[in-house]
């Protein structure tokens, strides 16, 4: 008896040893250049590292993804006409400049859509934004998962901005996006669109007066340098997405692409708990570095929400009512 158990056990031990090197196997090492546009030491930057460590224990050390901070690699737009023309592996970067690839992106971008983070990450992780992002794969991209840079406030040098009125003529950056552009010059502010990464150099020689971005990107990104004044304002929620090469997608195999999902959505979780975390800090510190801040009342919130709809309209009767109206009626489902 005790013969048949010992051999019951070898043969078992044998099996995992086996299983485990075959699963190796499924592995092949591979170099992943993994671009993003904030410094290393940002809420990006931090989930990008917890990513390519997570990946690394899934791969049994195979699959090793290489972070490149400060859009080294490029622009968002460059880096994913990068990862479209497979000259780069995979990058995460606002979903705002999708909307060249796949217009539908812009709804995103839309002002004051949600109302909080527990609505945005219930929409963006359900149905809605599972199926928007599965519709970059026939443009040569593969959407993997949302991240959060958060609610977007306005930063400026001219004067603190508490009501409409005060964004007159105020030169301000927005990303390179109609549905930004159109926002803000409702505003009364003179939007000039910029890639991020010649943003501070702009603050710096006042080509733009200010800017507009979460406040954990305003304090990694150093805004607070070349910017005086801080509006809590919330304007738009700003999802950041994690795509990757389909063209290098297509070459894993069913074990590697397991991984990098499961280690995609274990970052995402880490990176929206971080981020939330920083923001709360984030307010303070930048007061601790001389910016002026100012919350922005409901009243005047709720003036801006209604100077902004023609922007929202527009965006709906230039081809977007289908996903607004689908978008709408997934949060009307949430507000019940």
């Amino acid at each position: 008896m005790k013969n048949i158990v010992k051999t019951l056990v070898l043969a078992l031990a044998i099996a995992g040893v086996t299983a485990s090197a075959a699963q190796a196997a499924d592995f092949k090492p591979r170099i992943i250049r993994f671009g993003y546009g904030l410094a290393d030491d940002s809420n990006q930057g931090r989930a990008v590292k917890f990513f390519a460590e997570d990946l690394a224990k899934r791969s049994g050390g195979k699959m090793k993804a290489k972070g490149f901070a400060n859009a080294s690699l490029g622009g968002d737009v460059q880096m994913q006409n990068a990862l479209i023309g497979g000259a780069q592996e995979m990058m995460v970067g606002s979903t705002a400049t999708l909307v060249g690839i796949v217009k539908d992106f812009g709804v995103y971008d839309l002002p004051f859509l949600f109302a909080n983070e527990t609505e945005a990450d219930t929409v963006l992780d359900g149905p809605f934004g599972q199926k928007l992002a599965a519709r970059l794969q026939d443009k040569g991209l593969v959407g993997l998962v949302y991240w959060e840079n958060g609610f977007r406030n306005l930063t400026n040098t001219k004067r603190p901005i508490t009501r409409l009125e005060d964004m007159q003529g105020v030169k301000l950056r927005v990303m390179q996006n109609p549905v930004y552009i159109d926002m803000f010059n409702s505003f009364g502010a003179n939007a000039v669109p910029l890639p991020f990464s010649e943003l501070f150099t702009a603050l710096e020689t006042k080509t733009v007066d200010g800017q507009e971005n979460p406040v954990n990107t305003i304090q990694s990104s150093k805004f607070y340098e070349v910017q005086k004044y801080l509006s809590i304002t919330k304007h738009v929620y700003s999802p950041w997405i994690v795509i990757a090469s389909k063209k290098w997608w297509d070459g894993l195999n069913a074990n590697e692409k397991k991984a990098l999902q499961e280690s995609a959505l274990a970052a995402r979780d880490f990176e929206r708990k971080d981020s939330r975390a920083a923001a709360v800090k984030a307010v303070e510190y930048l007061k601790s570095k001389g910016m002026q801040v100012s919350v922005v009342s409901d009243h005047e919130v709720g003036r801006m929400r209604d100077k902004a709809k023609p922007a929202f309209d527009k965006f709906a009767a230039d081809g977007g009512a289908e996903v607004v109206k689908d978008l709408q009626a997934e949060l009307a489902k949430l507000r019940k």
